[in-house]
Formats: structure tokens, C-alpha cells, sequence
């Protein structure tokens, strides 16, 4: 049975505990952590052929537009053909990408490195609802999210804010400065100025300043010009790929958050993102999440402050951050008081069970059901982080109903109560759910209610 911190770190900092995960951690649960931190990013077989965001957007737009030609030439077939083969691709490529994250998941020795992976892609969501971002979605977090995870926050901020994802997803690539050249012709033809402030608001009340971060409408409105222009190539080269097209960008100086930006071009968006990666209100909303993230809804206001302090000190090194959280006394209560969300529930369960997915309908079947399929929150603020958001009873029963299902497909083909020493170790030996599995009519039976247990549901 691993020990209490061995417990904590597999579970509250990790993805849930294997069964053999006491022997990795060994005696020191800390150091066990502080090693997950530092890059370069993890190689993973699953995600090594999956392809790049450029290549897949090239591929799948390439359909679109056979498929708009099509049906401008009256040819109802040829475009009915080609909508089915958009439709196809796309699913293929999402399925593909996600299995390959769960699979990693799964299988992966850097649980803390992982679970960082997905907080990061969630803080900066994008959703599948939108096309053609099933397409991508797996892909923009293989290549923004885990290369800048354990660098420096305004690295990965750029990085984000320039990735056809994000800017498809809130539409910027549509966004044309009243008075930039594009603009102006706009207006010559009395189609409108098409200015999108989608992306501008997202970026200070979800990405960094946080909504009550001290920004008015006139600040998005003005970031907003800032980063016209701001968009993905569509052909050449830079097919795919981001693309600062000047003529949609509004021409001049401007006042944000009360600072002047005289840079020219693509450079003043990047002055203004540097700004609000080193202003202290983004350290504590960003060192806020954190702390309710790994250790409660309600996390300690001592632990914030020192999140915030090794932010502002550090310059924004995220590193140095996780390993403030990690070193924190306040990281370390025994009690348990996260409550999993659907998709950290399913992969501690099946890390639990040695399982790694092969079968991308069930896998996704499963998220469904349990109310998180794979990046498609409802809103660009990602998924909730809260027990009040996932703990109703519907959705507890939907977890009871699908760890019945589990119980039933390994059919005895674990010790439920072993199993549970060996994944939640010395708070759950003592727990009357424990006492309730040994008196189980089947290990079926007990592995149901041992992955329904409220031990097994909190991290």
C-alpha cells in the first residue's frame, strides 16, 4: 500500500494512481513531482504520427473549397460527395487525435506533467462545435500547450493567441480595422468596418486579467483593433499556419489599459500580451486557478499568495510556480476535497484498472455519457472546475451506472479491495467503503463500488 503523500501526489497532482505506482514514487512523494516539471516536451509513440495543425487545416479546407466550387458549377452531387468527404475526414482526424490523448493519459510516467497539459488546454479552451477545429483541437494543444507548459507564462500566451485554433475558434481571422485598407474599402461598399472583438475579450477576462481584472468595454474594443490583422494563411507557405495580414490592421497608436502602444503591425498586439502577462492582477487570477485546480474549490488564500509571489518574482515562470505549489504545506491536506471531473474520473479509473483505450467509440461513448466529450466545453472558459458543477445526482448515477459497466468487463479479474490499498492508499484502507466492498457478493460487485466510492470520485 503506498503511503499518504505517495496517495496525494499520484492522485491530487497526478491522474490517479496505477497499481504498481508506489514502487515509481518511492520514498519521497516531493521529488517524485519536482521532476515532472522541467521540458523538453514528453515523446509519446501515440502522438507521434498524428500530423501538424497546418497540414490538416490545408487537407480539410483543401475539401471545402472543392465542395463550394462544386455547388457554385450547379453540380449537386459532386458538392454532396465532397460534403461527405469533409464530414469524414474531419471525424477521422478527431477521433484519431483524441484517442491518442487518452491513450497517453493512460499509460503515461508524468501524471503531474500530463494533468498540467490538460489544465493549460483548458484555461485556454477551444471548442470541436466550431469547424473546422475537430480537425485540430488535439493537435493545437500538442503544439502550444506542452511545449510551453514549464516555460514562461507569456511564452505559452503568445503562442496560444497566435494558433489557428484559438483564432478560428473566435473568429479574428474575420476581424478588419475600420480604418486599415481592407477596412476602408468595406466602407466604400457599405458592407461595414467587421470589427470581432471575440477574441480580444477572451484573451483579458478568460486568458489573463481575469472578468473582474479592471478592463472596460472600451479596452477590448481598442485590443481589439490592436490585433486585426491577426489570422491564418490560406495559401502558399503559410497555408494553415498563423498570418498577420496588414491591410485589415488598424492603423496607428493605441491607449490600453492606460498605456499608449505606438508599435507598428503584428508587434503591438505582442506589446500588449507581454504587458498583460507581467501585470500582477493576471499572476493572481492565473495562480487562483491553480490553486483550485490541485487542492480545493476554496483553495487557501496563503497558498494564492505564494503562487502570486513566485509569479511576480519569477517573471511569469510557470515552473517556478508548480514547484511553489508543490514545496506548499497547504498542497498537502489529507483530506481530500476535489471532486473529479468526468474525464479525470475516467482516466484514474482506467489507469486504475491498467487499461488503455483501443477502441475510439467506446472511449467516446464513455465521455458522452458522462458529460465531457473530448474539447467540446460550452463556452470558450473551458470546462468548470468545480464539485458544484459535476457533483449532482444525475451525474453521480451516471458514474455508478457506468463503474457497473467496468465491474462487469473485468469479471473478477481484480481484487477490488487490494486494488483499492494499492490507488488511494491509507485513507481509503480505513473507510467503511472498503468495509462495505469485502463483504461484496462478487468482485464485480466490489470493483463497482469501489470506483463509486466517494474515495475513488475525490482527489
Amino acid at each position: 500500500m503506498m503511503d499518504e503523500r505517495a496517495a496525494i501526489a499520484a492522485n491530487r497532482f497526478g491522474l490517479g494512481a496505477r497499481p504498481w505506482e508506489t514502487g515509481s514514487i518511492g520514498d519521497d512523494a516531493i521529488e517524485w513531482l519536482l521532476q515532472q516539471i522541467p521540458g523538453p516536451t514528453r515523446s509519446y509513440p501515440a502522438l507521434a504520427n498524428l500530423g501538424s495543425s497546418a497540414q490538416t487545416l490545408t487537407e480539410v479546407t483543401g475539401i471545402r473549397t472543392m465542395q463550394r466550387e462544386a455547388r457554385r458549377k450547379a453540380s449537386g452531387r459532386d458538392a454532396e460527395d465532397q460534403a461527405k468527404d469533409y464530414g469524414r475526414t474531419v471525424r477521422q482526424h478527431y477521433t484519431k487525435q483524441a484517442l491518442a490523448r487518452y491513450q497517453v493519459a493512460t499509460t503515461t510516467d508524468y501524471p503531474f506533467h500530463e494533468r498540467l497539459v490538460h489544465f493549460w488546454s483548458n484555461h485556454f479552451a477551444v471548442s470541436v462545435e466550431k469547424q473546422p477545429l475537430p480537425a485540430i483541437a488535439a493537435l493545437y494543444e500538442n503544439e502550444v500547450i506542452r511545449p510551453n507548459i514549464s516555460g514562461k507564462f507569456v511564452d505559452l500566451l503568445i503562442a496560444v493567441e497566435q494558433h489557428p485554433a484559438m483564432i478560428t475558434y473566435l473568429d479574428n481571422q474575420r476581424s478588419i480595422g475600420p480604418a486599415s485598407n481592407a477596412g476602408m474599402r468595406r466602407k466604400r461598399r457599405q458592407a461595414g468596418a467587421g470589427l470581432n472583438e471575440n477574441l480580444a475579450r477572451e484573451i483579458l477576462e478568460l486568458h489573463t486579467l481575469g472578468v473582474n481584472g479592471g478592463f472596460t468595454q472600451s479596452d477590448v474594443t481598442t485590443f481589439a483593433k490592436v490585433i486585426t490583422g491577426w489570422s491564418v494563411g490560406n495559401n502558399g507557405n503559410r497555408s494553415g499556419k498563423f498570418e498577420f495580414r496588414n491591410a485589415a490592421h488598424e492603423p496607428g497608436a493605441k491607449t490600453l489599459l492606460g498605456k499608449t502602444y505606438r508599435q507598428s503591425g503584428v508587434n503591438q498586439g505582442i506589446a500588449v500580451l507581454k504587458d498583460l502577462a507581467a501585470s500582477e492582477t493576471t499572476a493572481r487570477f492565473i495562480s487562483t486557478k491553480l490553486a483550485r485546480h490541485f487542492v480545493a474549490d476554496e483553495p487557501p488564500a496563503e497558498l494564492i499568495d505564494k503562487l502570486v509571489n513566485s509569479y511576480v518574482v519569477n517573471d511569469g515562470d510557470l515552473g517556478e510556480a508548480y514547484e511553489t505549489l508543490v514545496l506548499a504545506e497547504e498542497s498537502w491536506d489529507p483530506v481530500s476535497r476535489k471532486y473529479k471531473s468526468p474525464s479525470e474520473y475516467l482516466i484514474s479509473a482506467m489507469r486504475a484498472l491498467d487499461h488503455v483505450p483501443d477502441n475510439r467509440g467506446r472511449l467516446f461513448r464513455s465521455l458522452e455519457f458522462l458529460g465531457q466529450a473530448p474539447f467540446r466545453p460550452e463556452s470558450p472558459a473551458g470546462w468548470p472546475d468545480t464539485a458544484e458543477e459535476w457533483g449532482g445526482s444525475d451525474a453521480l448515477m451516471k458514474r455508478i451506472t457506468w463503474a457497473n459497466s467496468a465491474g462487469n468487463l473485468m469479471q473478477g479479474k481484480v481484487n477490488p479491495a487490494s486494488l483499492g490499498d494499492d490507488v488511494l492508499g491509507p485513507a481509503f484502507a480505513k473507510s467503511e467503503a472498503r468495509k462495505a466492498i469485502r463483504r461484496a457478493e462478487s468482485a464485480s460487485q466490489g470493483l463497482t463500488m469501489l470506483l463509486a466510492s466517494p474515495e475513488f470520485q475525490r482527489r
